[in-house]
């Protein structure tokens, strides 16, 4: 099995709480990390932007990315969310197993 961080932005920790809370409940992702005040600076629409943001990190198997992507994007307040995966080389084999165990549809709350 393969495993993934995805990393989200949002406009803010509501947003953010929102969506973290939504993708571990419909067990798209075992675990999601929140760091609140980031500074951001982007090209958007032709200017330089300068904004506060907040970062999700998601935990979840490589095959759940795509269902991830377009929860996020159902949800999400921007029209281009920043919704990018990267995969996990390695790791606590536990841990990896847990994250497999938490994104199983079947387990039952």
């Amino acid at each position: 099995m393969k495993y993934n961080l995805v990393y989200i932005t949002a406009s803010d920790l509501e947003e953010a709480r929102k969506i973290g809370r939504e993708l571990v409940a419909s067990r798209l992702a075992a675990c999601v990390n929140i760091i609140d005040n980031m500074n951001s600076f982007y090209w958007w629409e032709g200017e330089i932007q300068d904004d506060r943001e907040v970062v999700l990190i998601a935990k979840t198997r490589e095959t759940l990315v795509p269902e991830v992507i377009d929860k996020v994007k159902s949800m999400h307040s921007y029209s281009c969310p920043c919704v990018v995966s990267l995969p996990i080389l390695a790791g606590n084999p536990d841990f990896l197993q847990w994250i497999e165990t938490e994104t199983d549809h079947e387990v039952t709350s």
